[in-house]
């Protein structure tokens, strides 16, 4: 479903991202994992069409989509749910899933239906629907995140950082939803620190470091891979 070739995405002088290669399957969850500043949210960016690719392609569905604009992107079926969560904190819960679903605002009955959809998926959200998002917990915001991004129904979702500065029981619940999303067939791009939550739900993953793809395969095999290990678990 995706396919990126050699992508180098620069800040300034700076080469945030080094000649990534990386694919991803249909229905598969791939993980992307390494230290901070390693360039992992920059190329989560540059595939949503939020950082401009150097050099490389970027190909979706067969598609090269290099140069297209990021709300083209969304019409082609891809979203993002952004590291930091990125709710609008004036708008309520339920204007925020209906800024989601933009690209479809003219269908307000398949609108309504996704909103009913996420609510059931997301029982918190319904209860806070007419509340301001600023006001939400940290953990109801990442619900509304993710909840938002499904809006436009897309079929490759891009989870930047969903665990970020949460409890543990909320990030479980979050791993949680991640493995619901992944039985009803939707196609997960994930980028995270908490490696071995990560790992565990991911078919394929990969390891960046600097910029670099320095390691690649299964989920569970890089679980096991001692370096991974030392580097990212804390085991030795």
């Amino acid at each position: 479903m995706l396919q990126l070739e050699g992508v180098r995405v620069n800040y300034g002088a700076i080469e945030a991202v080094r000649e990534v290669s990386l694919e991803v399957g249909a229905g598969e969850v791939v993980t992307i994992i390494g230290a901070n500043g390693a360039g992992k949210s920059t190329l989560l960016k540059s595939i949503a069409g939020l950082e401009p690719a150097a050099a490389g392609r970027i190909v979706f569905d067969g598609r090269d989509i290099t140069q297209v604009p990021p709300h083209q992107r969304v019409g082609l079926g891809m979203a993002m749910s952004p590291e930091g969560r990125g709710v609008f904190a004036d708008q309520t819960v339920r204007e925020n899933l209906m800024l989601g679903a933009y690209a479809r605002r003219k269908d307000p009955r398949a609108v309504q239906a996704a909103i009913d959809r996420e609510f059931a998926r997301f029982p918190r959200l319904a209860e806070r629907q007419h509340q301001p998002s600023g006001t939400l917990s940290g953990g109801e915001q990442q619900m509304l995140a993710i909840a938002r991004a499904l809006m436009s129904e897309p079929r490759l979702l891009l989870l930047d950082e969903p665990s970020l500065g949460l409890a543990p029981l909320i990030i479980k619940d979050i791993f949680d939803t991640i493995r619901q999303l992944r039985q009803a067939g939707l196609t997960i791009l994930l980028v995270e620190q908490m490696a071995k939550q990560a790992l565990s739900v991911a078919d394929r993953a990969y390891v960046l470091e600097t910029g670099r793809i320095t390691l690649q395969g299964a989920g569970r095999e890089l679980l096991d891979d001692p370096k991974v290990r030392a580097a990212y678990l804390g085991a030795h």
